[in-house]
């Protein structure tokens, strides 16, 4: 069976190191593939901003300790990677520091963490004897900007980054780069530019692009899956920096008032996890070689506003909500993914509304201990920068 239910046939067993195996996306994916029958090795530090100050209590930790084989360390550590790449002939590299406001002031660590530590992990596989035939690194839709736009004049547009002076006068929405006028969102392809508006969607970018081009000089399968937002049960909840329906929860349940930036309108393309997974273990279980980068979506833009709204109506509490018309510098207005190619390539479909996957969410998080609210403090590291207007 593979992750959303339906029968499918298992490729041949692959060894698979899982880098970041122990967070969200990679102890879910860990926990399919032993699964369905692979073998899997986990390559995690265990961050504390991730898994707590002790990480071995840590519920995504715990929920893989036992099931795979689990190295802890660094992918900046060389040594450390050539030991988790033993045997290996499937790496799947989600090791990363994710947020794009953080990552604004962070500068250093995340190229640091997300840049060197993709070379480190792609160095010891070109120049050590190892078996690996296959790479999947998890990108982000981070690496398109503001994307695919639609004039009525010019037709497909891809606009160049909102200015703080135009936000600054309550004008949010993007304009054609050549006649100016107010442009619709459109579903970006990947055949779009790449043009990342922030630190961590440049690092995503060169993440991806190094992968790709490895992968392709080595005569190896490389995929590039550019992940959009990524929620569901077990996402961290105390993490003030990224996902912002575990913002918008804990905040919700501390009984602390909701803050919509810009107008309300802005949106996202929010894909449960069981439908990441899947696209993930497509990825991996593909025979056919090829180097490619996929969008994985749900295809469906959700306004913050009626996120907001409706979240506190499935949690049972209402706070107090303002549309503040504040902003962050690098953030995007919209997004929502062309599913077009990943449907051809892998066979991947969304299964789950975004409907269903809150419904889920809610569920699991009112069955969580009320986490310490410290967004504010995260929203004062950046006006301290000049980095929330």
């Amino acid at each position: 069976m593979d992750p959303r239910g339906t029968p499918m046939t298992t490729a041949s067993a692959r060894r698979v190191l899982i880098t970041g195996g122990a967070g969200f996306i990679g102890s879910r994916l860990s926990l399919a593939l032993v699964a369905r029958g692979h073998s899997v090795r986990v390559l995690d530090v265990l961050a504390p901003q991730i898994h707590g100050e002790n990480p071995e209590l840590s519920p995504l930790y715990r929920s893989i300790r036992g099931v795979v084989d689990f190295h802890r360390g660094s992918v900046c550590d060389e040594s450390v990677v050539r030991a988790a790449l033993d045997g290996i002939d499937c790496v799947v590299h989600l090791a990363a520091e994710t947020g794009t406001g953080q990552s604004m002031y962070a500068i250093r660590h995340y190229a640091d963490v997300n840049v060197g530590g993709t070379a480190v992990l792609l160095d010891v596989i070109a120049n050590d004897a190892l078996p690996v035939r296959k790479l999947v690194v998890a990108s982000s839709r981070a690496v398109y900007g503001e994307g695919a736009y639609l004039c009525d004049v010019h037709a497909r547009v891809f606009p160049a980054p909102r200015t703080a002076a135009d936000m600054q006068a309550g004008d949010f929405e993007i304009h054609c780069p050549e006649c100016r006028q107010v442009v619709l969102m459109m579903p970006t392809a990947e055949d779009a530019p790449l043009v990342p508006h922030s630190v961590y969607g440049v690092t995503k970018l060169t993440q991806e692009q190094l992968t790709l081009a490895v992968g392709r000089a080595l005569g190896i399968s490389a995929i590039a899956l550019r992940y959009q937002n990524v929620y569901g049960p077990g996402q961290s909840l105390s993490n003030p920096y990224t996902g912002i329906l575990s913002i918008f929860s804990t905040r919700i349940r501390n009984g602390r008032a909701l803050n919509i930036f810009e107008d309300g309108t802005e949106s996202r393309d929010f894909v449960y996890i069981d439908d990441v997974v899947d696209a993930t273990v497509r990825s991996i279980e593909l025979q056919r070689p090829l180097v490619v980068a996929l969008n994985v979506g749900a295809g469906v833009a959700v306004p913050v506003a009626e996120l907001a709204a409706t979240l506190q109506s499935q949690l049972g509490v209402a706070v107090p909500v303002t549309v503040s018309g504040q902003f962050r510098v690098g953030d995007i207005r919209h997004n929502v993914a062309d599913l077009q190619r990943v449907d051809r390539v892998l066979g991947y479909r969304p299964t789950v509304s975004f409907a269903e996957g809150l419904s889920r969410f809610v569920r699991w998080v009112q069955d969580e201990a009320v986490q310490p609210d410290r967004y504010e403090q995260s929203l004062e590291e950046l006006r301290a920068k000049g980095l929330f207007k």
